[in-house]
């Protein structure tokens, strides 16, 4: 079951632009995932047509790690590092924070260089998808 008060809360930070305020905010949003994932059925199926993948992302000017998987039916998060990550994302809070909320465009982000990254790829662009849809599963949220 979805926790409607983080889904509020989530929803509040992104909507005064707050989100960006403190990097852990991240990980609030990670775990609306976590729960959305197991209940809308596009975002399940997703899940269960995607390889594992596992991100490790790095804010560089914040001192701050987080790290997802995805895939094989399950979506998971964490602060700090993982082992042996498929691709890892580092760019300054600014640009990460951006991305986050939408403000900034992550294809673009990498091609002027503010984004780096690292491994595999393909895995980094299966993540943007698997998020897209994960935002539009998101934003349904209290209007069924």
């Amino acid at each position: 079951m979805v926790d409607l008060d983080l889904a509020n809360e989530v929803k509040e930070l992104t909507e005064k632009g707050t989100m960006k305020d403190d990097p852990k905010n991240i990980l609030k949003l990670m775990e609306l995932l976590k729960q959305v994932s197991v209940e809308d059925e596009e975002l399940k199926e997703e899940l269960e047509d995607m390889d594992k993948i596992v991100g490790q992302m790095v804010i560089t000017d914040k001192d701050f790690k987080y790290w997802l998987s995805s895939g094989e039916g399950v979506f998971d998060y964490g602060e700090g590092e993982t082992d042996d990550p498929t691709f890892t994302m580092k760019a300054n809070w600014e640009t990460m924070g951006g991305m986050m909320s939408g403000e900034v465009d992550g294809t673009a982000a990498y091609m002027s260089g503010d984004l780096v990254i690292e491994g595999n790829l393909q895995d980094t662009m299966a993540y943007g998808e698997f998020m897209r849809i994960a935002v539009e599963a998101m934003q349904k949220l209290g209007q069924e």
